[in-house]
């Protein structure tokens, strides 16, 4: 059986704003947990005016707070913007107040343009090695401490998160495997090296104390609806999106258009098609078979799915028709 979690953009639609986004994504959660999905995930990204979930550590506190057993966490957290001793002490604070609940996905991207990257970080200079070793400083904090250590994380020190490495190449699998992690692959809109990271990442996987065999979770943009002409309507939110952001143009989430893609240059499509190609959208049956073909050809050990659906009800049913199709089934051809 193949597991099926939420990665929650916190989408803020044209008309709408942060504080409603927000309200949204916590109804989101309950409405995940109740369906009987694995995990609800946030993810950080700054300046864009169309995604509400910067602060990623104070918002999934409240969708922790709102939920009792789905698991909470990130994906993911933008190390290169961060100390691991402050992202330890905020996730530890998340394990404290909800135990064995907590999953911490770490990336190496700013998540943001190079404006809002330099606004927190003061400087863009780029140590290779910097990523590996913060992520190992990070895990390090949540061991147990030991007597007489002069640093640790309060709390932190000794609690259950579970740390995941997420990435969209090579080098994210690299490290995962080498740590002994989970790995997280955003293939929802980075998919071109999908197959030879996972690949890659089962070859060179160590077990370690954290986790025993690898274990791969590929990204996809699902939009299930009651009908495949009603579903790329809604779709045709994320298309917008996708191109506007490609453009230099981010901006809040679009409503549908009808025939959105049929309008655009023949470049603009195959750009669409190339970032958005792991989507699955359509009516329940579409949507049913299309997971299917998918985990068959890729091997995915759970599926994190996302939606940027203008309409939060309709975004709603659409997670309700996955989970009547798919939640508790078996996900192969």
């Amino acid at each position: 059986m193949t597991p099926l979690s939420v990665l929650d953009l916190s989408p803020v639609p044209e008309g709408s704003d942060t504080g409603q986004a927000l309200r949204n994504s916590i109804d989101l959660a309950r409405h995940a947990e109740a369906l009987g999905f694995h995990r609800y995930w946030m993810a950080e990204h700054h300046n864009m005016p169309g995604i509400a979930s910067a602060a990623t550590a104070v918002a999934l506190a409240h969708a922790a707070a709102a939920t009792r057993s789905i698991r909470i966490g990130a994906g993911g957290i933008m190390l290169p913007n961060h100390a691991p001793l402050m992202v330890a002490e905020q996730f530890g604070t998340l394990a404290a107040l909800h135990p064995g609940r907590i999953d911490l996905g770490l990336g190496r991207a700013p998540g943001s343009d190079q404006l809002a990257a330099r606004a927190m970080r003061r400087t863009l200079a780029n140590d290779v090695d910097a990523f590996p070793r913060d992520v190992v400083e990070l895990l390090g904090y949540f061991e147990p401490a030991e007597p007489g250590q002069a640093l640790q994380a309060v709390p932190g020190a000794g609690l259950a998160v579970d740390v995941w490495i997420l990435g969209s190449s090579t080098y994210g699998a690299q490290l995962a495997a080498m740590l002994g992690l989970p790995y997280a692959f955003a293939s929802h809109f980075a998919p071109d090296l999908m197959m030879e990271a996972a690949a890659v990442y089962r070859e060179l996987f160590r077990p370690s104390a954290r986790l025993a065999r690898p274990h791969v979770m590929l990204g996809v943009n699902v939009f299930a609806a009651a009908s495949d002409a009603e579903a790329q309507l809604l779709f045709s939110s994320l298309q917008q999106a996708f191109v506007n952001l490609r453009s230099g143009r981010p901006g809040k989430l679009p409503p549908p258009v009808e025939g959105y893609e049929a309008r655009l240059d023949p470049q603009a499509r195959a750009m669409l098609r190339n970032a958005l190609s792991c989507s699955v959208v359509g009516g329940p049956e579409t949507v049913r078979r299309g997971l299917a073909e998918f985990v068959a050809r890729t091997g995915a050990d759970e599926l994190m799915v996302t939606a940027q659906i203008h309409d939060h009800a309709a975004r709603l049913r659409s997670f309700e028709i996955l989970a009547e199709v798919q939640v508790g089934a078996r996900l192969v051809a």
